[in-house]
């Protein structure tokens, strides 16, 4: 069992490239292979489980991925898309298919998975949810691919997931000249001031230039926004795909720096988690926020409608890397470390979130577990996975 753990944490110590790619060096990977050393030793520790290193799934960056694994990807994610949805029409009207079930769940439960002592947990096992759907429901293969933001943060646009080829998640969208800086959190309370990027319009390239978005917009960041029928967002309003992806946001919060400070110089999981979703007030948009603004767009930019995008799932996917690396990298104090309250940044104030609080996913199909059992990727229920 031991030669095993530590083979697998050997092979995932280092910096992985494609065949036509150099090798990267980031502090933000060292410290994922640290953790996957200590989580080997943590489990060697431990009476067996049925989820171990042998059996464990393997989630890897996309630019790792070979053609055909990137083209399989693809083609689950559009035949979710051409599946029925399975909410009730009378909850969200314009969820129109299956990938429509996971964007009017996010939109619904928005203001109480954010600011709050679910979000990592909540998002873990939503993101989860999805590569299920992928391999039960379309037949995908693999697993949930990452975007490592600190790899492409000088230039986001040119990283293998955004470089418009038929092999990445489409690209930019169409420059829109003369648009203004985005406030964050918004106009009348602006603290921080985004500049537009190169893009704005509709996406132009590559496998999703023709995907339409239903849901949404909530709050939109686009100027010009095509306004939903249905005030919470969940009316039918068929749009085409726009980002507008923001080197601004990428180099100012997701550079490997700035993951790594987040990692070692948050031991407390209150501060972990508030310093990841940023503090607008002081200036500072956090990996998390950055992360969607890197994206932009409609409905990317939105923080209740961000699934519909597609590059939603590799966003979310790097942000359960990180977690998963600091809880690694102290699990006996981190593993199932739990802070903050079940309102948004504690407004108004309410109850301390608890290992035992449910995390349930609507009609994405999947039923509620609770936080502890969202805690352990290694946990066996449901959950069975580490990161590359």
């Amino acid at each position: 069992m031991k030669v095993s753990l530590f083979a697998t944490a050997a092979l995932l110590g280092g910096a992985v490239a494609a065949p036509h790619e150099a090798r990267t060096y980031l502090q933000t990977d060292a410290l994922a292979a640290d953790g996957v050393f200590k989580l080997g030793m943590y489990i060697a520790s431990q009476p067996p489980q049925k989820c171990n290193m042998r059996n464990v799934a393997v989630r890897k960056e996309w630019s790792t991925l070979s053609k055909q694994e990137k083209k399989n990807y693809i083609a689950a994610v559009q035949c979710l898309y051409k599946k029925p949805s399975k909410t009730p029409s009378a909850l969200a009207p314009g969820a129109k298919t299956r990938y429509d079930d996971f964007v009017a769940t996010h939109i619904n439960q928005t203001l109480s998975i954010h600011g709050t002592g679910n979000f990592l947990s909540w998002h873990r096992y939503f993101t989860w949810a999805y590569e299920q759907a992928l391999r039960n429901e379309c037949g995908y293969k693999g697993y949930q691919p990452y975007y490592n933001w600190p790899k492409w943060a000088s230039d986001p646009a040119k990283s293998p997931l955004f470089d418009g080829s038929d092999t990445s998640m489409s690209g930019d969208g169409v420059f829109i000249p003369g648009r203004n800086n985005t406030c964050i959190p918004m106009p009348s309370l602006c603290g921080i001031s985004l500049p537009p990027g190169n893009g704005g319009g509709c996406i132009k390239s590559g496998p999703f230039k023709d995907w339409k978005t239903n849901l949404g917009p909530v709050a939109p960041v686009v100027a010009d926004p095509k306004p939903n029928p249905d005030f919470a967002g969940l009316g039918y309003n068929p749009r085409c795909l726009r980002r507008d992806i923001s080197s601004a946001a990428a180099k100012g919060w997701t550079k490997d720096s700035d993951v790594v400070s987040l990692i070692t110089a948050n031991p407390s999981f209150y501060n972990f988690t508030t310093r990841m979703q940023g503090d607008f007030a002081a200036g500072f948009l956090g990996v998390h926020t950055a992360g969607h603004f890197t994206i932009g767009g409609d409905p990317g930019g939105d923080l209740f409608a961000s699934p519909g995008d597609p590059a939603f799932y590799f966003h979310h996917a790097m942000i359960d890397r990180v977690y998963w690396t600091w809880q690694n990298l102290d699990l006996k104090r981190r593993l199932y470390a739990i802070g903050a309250t079940v309102t948004v940044n504690n407004d108004p104030p309410s109850r301390n979130t608890t290992l035992d609080d449910k995390l349930g996913l609507g009609f994405v199909g999947v039923p509620e577990i609770t936080i502890r059992q969202a805690s352990n990727t290694m946990g066996g229920g449901p959950f069975c996975y580490i990161y590359a």
